[in-house]
């Protein structure tokens, strides 16, 4: 998670991508428990590979690791040189059982992983493959190429960014074999490669097949995101501290603590962080971080930053911290 988030800005000018929230939990919070959920045995340590995010950041990333029964330790990756490189930032964790998930993939499953499995690689089927690295299957379910971004059909089976390994020690040894004899592509070290290693030498990676895919790459697509979390928890989440005056709440929503929601309609579909004042406004399918104000606003599709303020019109506003728009 050390990438700089650049199709997410003004947001991640302040907030590291991965610590933008998403209903009401930041984005690798619900990452690291959804993976834990599926895991068929206990998670003893998560290692956040970080670009220099600051002590609080770091702090609250390895509170969220304590709060799920594991130790949290953070590393760095100063220089941007790819998946394998970024994994190899952390290697002395790469040792025994491992999963390697990217900080903004988050999913819905219904599965318990089987981590007697030798390598598990989770996909989903999607529409378009060109974007997107995939993975080729035999009569056996066995996965027999990966090929990154095809131009031509090849597969529909993408790969979302997490990872199982049975044996962590193996994948450190073949991913030092990359950074050892310069082994890059596109000028980076990949991971795929690696995989390629692994499975030329014989290696079983089987797919697991995740029920829904969710992206965080950009505004749209977080906010996107955000609408569907909602759905999959279902009930709204209204703190008992909001001070309610005579606004609706249309569920599913996130309503964080010491919110004030004044003549307005809420919902479906919103978070909204500590803090907030919303007035004589109409908010559905947005994002609004703590601490703003939004009055006398119609409001969808939107992303509003910190302690920041908004009047009027939008369905497409996205607005970092600090920031007043009239």
């Amino acid at each position: 998670m050390a990438g700089m988030g650049k199709r997410m800005r003004p947001h991640t000018l302040t907030t590291p991508k991965p610590l933008i929230p998403i209903a009401g939990k930041p984005m690798v919070q619900r990452i690291v428990e959804d993976i834990i959920k599926v895991c068929d045995e206990k998670v003893d340590e998560i290692a956040f590979v970080v670009g220099h995010f600051g002590k609080e950041a770091e702090n609250n990333l390895v509170k969220v690791a304590e709060s799920l029964g594991a130790k949290g330790s953070i590393f760095y990756q100063d220089t941007p040189l790819g998946t394998a490189h970024a994994i190899m930032c952390a290697k002395e964790c790469v040792t025994g059982k491992v999963v390697v998930a990217f900080a903004d993939t988050l999913f819905k499953a219904d599965f318990k992983m089987d981590s007697s499995q030798e390598g598990i690689i989770w996909v989903q089927k999607v529409e378009d493959p060109k974007p997107f690295g995939v993975v080729k299957l035999d009569a056996n379910n066995v996965i027999t190429d990966f090929v990154e971004k095809p131009l031509e059909f090849v597969s529909d089976l993408a790969i979302i960014g997490i990872y199982y390994f049975k044996d962590g020690d193996y994948l450190r040894r073949e991913l030092q074999y990359l950074l050892d004899n310069d082994i890059k592509e596109k000028g980076e070290y990949q991971l795929t490669n690696a995989l390629e290693n692994m499975k030329a030498k014989g290696t079983k990676f089987t797919p697991g097949k995740v029920t829904e895919w969710l992206d965080c790459g950009n505004k749209d697509a977080t906010v996107y995101t955000n609408s569907r979390i909602l759905e999959f928890i279902k009930d709204t989440l209204v703190l008992k501290t909001v001070n309610n005056q005579n606004s609706r709440i249309i569920e599913p929503c996130f309503i964080g603590e010491n919110v004030k929601l004044i003549n307005s309609d809420i919902g479906p579909h919103v978070s909204i962080g500590e803090g907030c004042v919303i007035e004589n406004s109409i908010v559905k399918n947005c994002i609004i971080q703590t601490n703003s104000k939004i009055k006398n606003a119609e409001l969808s599709n939107s992303m509003i930053g910190n302690f920041s303020e908004f009047t009027g019109k939008s369905s497409d506003a996205s607005i970092g911290d600090y920031s007043t728009i009239k």
